[in-house]
């Protein structure tokens, strides 16, 4: 069975926007035997942007039901089926979403109609639904609309099943993975079972030995592309190896960076070299020079010294180090990023203030490199970081006391009174080192986390 869906949204974002509409038509593989679509109250305004590509009104949704009302009509509906749409992991992100706002997890079989299409037809210049629906001679009676659009996707989905077949191997991404290159005692179903969230898999192979582990925001569908593809002679020999894959769901792709990293030093599986050494190879350092300034240098990461920071490779390093003596003023020589004999070429030019040739003191160079090497540290020097948890009613924490990584827990909020003593208590212990400082200062630095508490 296939439920063939398309929804009308306040914008493009799952996380802040929400559903206006909804069309659901049910599919045996032969014809529609149940339909279902409505119109939904956001709880929010819809954009004049919004309301001229859809034509839907704030007035038309006013009266309308909220989703949490039609949310049981719409698990009930589409219970055993394959969800469809066009562009299937919009429509899915967004249901998915709103269940999630509600305290439900939303788990279907997904099938997009866009990649089916790329497949199974190929050669057109556009798959969007108007052009191949156009280009097919199928007509669509209220373009972005939801029932409209929904219609359409039936008859193009038709038109695919008329092509293969009902059942065919196109119709199930995981049928679609050539099992006959893999080992032959992977199961379809330990596939089929892995969910559409953040977390850590793990590859076992016939010995039920760990050859892998790897860490995804959506696990079963990075999975896939492990099976699905082989570039290279290591990633081929890994693919025939697979016997079962498992996986522990961490809510925050935080939780999953750090998970993965502990994991593989741990098991330090046979795929996973790189990592098992260290995935950050380069760091930045600091000494002082003969004349007592601040030197800094990129160097290969050693056991015994703790960088300022870590770095997947040396190009990175330099790069981030680049930025460093830029926002704080200081010399290109004494950053390794220029070698000579005598004063630095910027020097020359006016941008560097001489302590290259010791025209500006050690005193004066030096406060703007400590400056530098302290914004290395942590913001706080204890802190706990919420983030989303495995579930509604749950948080996932990360603990650093002290500049050090201590550790992560989960936390049940609806026993959580503002009591930090309890969140600290809720934190399992990892080791710290120089991969998990990195991992949360770069995470730190391009996301945002639910909240920070310092204490």
């Amino acid at each position: 069975m296939y439920a063939i869906i398309d929804i009308e949204t306040t914008g493009l974002s799952p996380k802040r926007e929400r559903i206006t509409e909804v069309a659901i038509f049910v599919h045996d593989g032969q014809s529609v035997v149940d339909q279902y679509s409505t119109l939904i109250n956001p709880e929010r305004l819809i954009s004049p942007v919004v309301t001229s590509l859809t034509g839907i009104t704030n007035s038309m949704v006013e009266d309308a039901p909220k989703f949490y009302e039609i949310a049981k009509r719409i698990v009930e509906i589409t219970k055993e089926c394959v969800f469809v749409a066009h562009n299937a992991s919009f429509d899915y992100n967004f249901i998915k979403e709103e269940f999630h706002n509600l305290g439900y997890e939303f788990n279907r079989k997904t099938l997009c109609t866009v990649k089916l299409s790329r497949k199974l037809i190929p050669g057109h210049p556009s798959y969007s639904l108007g052009n191949i629906t156009q280009r097919l001679g199928i007509s669509i009676e209220g373009r972005h609309r939801a029932a409209g659009d929904a219609l359409a996707t039936v008859q193009l989905f038709e038109h695919l099943l008329q092509i293969e077949g009902n059942g065919g191997d196109s119709f199930s991404e995981v049928s679609a993975i050539a099992f006959k290159d893999l080992h032959p005692k992977l199961r379809k179903q330990s596939i089929e079972n892995l969910p559409d969230e953040s977390g850590v898999y793990y590859f076992f192979n016939e010995k039920e030995d760990l050859i892998y582990i790897g860490k995804s925001i959506n696990i079963r569908k990075r999975v896939l592309t492990h099976l699905k593809s082989s570039k290279g002679i290591k990633a081929a020999d890994m693919r025939q190896q697979i016997v079962e894959i498992s996986c522990e769901k961490t809510g925050s792709e935080l939780i999953a960076l750090l998970l993965e990293s502990a994991e593989i030093k741990k098991h330090m599986p046979i795929f996973n070299r790189q990592q098992r050494r260290s995935t950050f190879t380069s760091g930045i350092y600091f000494k002082y020079d003969s004349n007592g300034y601040i030197n800094f240098y990129i160097d290969k990461n050693r056991q015994e010294d703790m960088p300022l920071s870590a770095f997947t490779s040396r190009k990175s390093a330099i790069s981030f180090l680049e930025m460093l003596t830029e926002r704080f003023n200081m010399c290109h020589k004494l950053t390794g990023l220029y070698s000579s004999t005598g004063a630095c070429f910027h020097y020359g030019i006016g941008k560097c203030l001489g302590a290259c040739c010791a025209e500006e003191t050690t005193e004066e160079y030096n406060e703007r490199a400590v400056l530098a090497i302290k914004s290395f540290e942590f913001k706080y020097k204890n802190f706990l970081l919420l983030d989303k948890g495995r579930s509604r009613n749950e948080k996932s924490i990360v603990k650093v006391e002290n500049g050090k990584y201590l550790g992560f827990g989960y936390v049940d909020i609806e026993n959580f009174d503002g009591d930090i003593e309890l969140l600290k208590d809720c934190v399992k212990p990892y080791d710290d080192n120089r991969d998990v400082q990195s991992i949360i200062k770069n995470y730190l630095k391009s996301n945002k986390v639910e909240q920070v508490i310092t204490y």
